[in-house]
């Protein structure tokens, strides 16, 4: 317990110093010159993801959350769209499942981990979360062979409007 206690506690330092030395940049083109976000260390996150209990796919994205450095609390609901008002994500940017941060943010669908943990260290100003729309093929929990599909990551603004986050062009860009 006194271990777990540390360890939370030097995540916490440790996510404080990433933050308040971090570069403010916010445009995240996921192509050959960007910057290894991989190589950022992992800090400790929680998040709280809202599914159905029958959803395959939600389950692999939890896991996929969770093998990248997550503490995930899956909560199967029976309402998904209930989750989805509360949180405010309209219907052109929804997926199948939700997760929220415990400081607030939202992230709707099938969104790289190592994204989620990017934005949280450094949060864009005006920003409430990310959103990867429908659910592409290829993205973290809907592998299928080689079969990819490119996609965009969406910031979601708290104003209503949206900005492109991070294109992911090719299957390797989102590990």
């Amino acid at each position: 317990m006194k271990q777990n206690v540390f360890l939370r506690s030097l995540a916490i330092s440790a996510l404080l110093a990433l933050t308040a030395c971090a570069k403010a940049d916010h445009d995240h083109d996921m192509g050959e010159d960007s910057p290894d976000v991989a190589a950022v260390a992992p800090i400790a996150s929680t998040l709280t993801t809202y599914k159905s209990a029958t959803c395959g796919c939600c389950k692999l994205w939890v896991e996929h959350a969770a093998d990248n450095g997550f503490e995930v609390d899956a909560q199967n609901v029976s309402d998904l769209n209930a989750v989805k008002d509360k949180y405010q994500i309209a219907a052109e940017f929804q997926s199948c499942h939700t997760s929220v941060s415990p400081n607030g943010y939202v992230f709707e669908g099938h969104i790289p981990a190592k994204l989620i943990r990017q934005f949280l260290q450094n949060p864009p100003a005006g920003a409430r979360g990310l959103a990867v729309p429908a659910m592409p093929l290829g993205s973290p929990g809907m592998e299928v062979g080689d079969r990819f599909t490119p996609y965009k990551v969406l910031q979601l603004n708290k104003d209503g409007s949206t900005a492109v986050y991070a294109s992911i062009d090719r299957f390797e860009q989102q590990h």
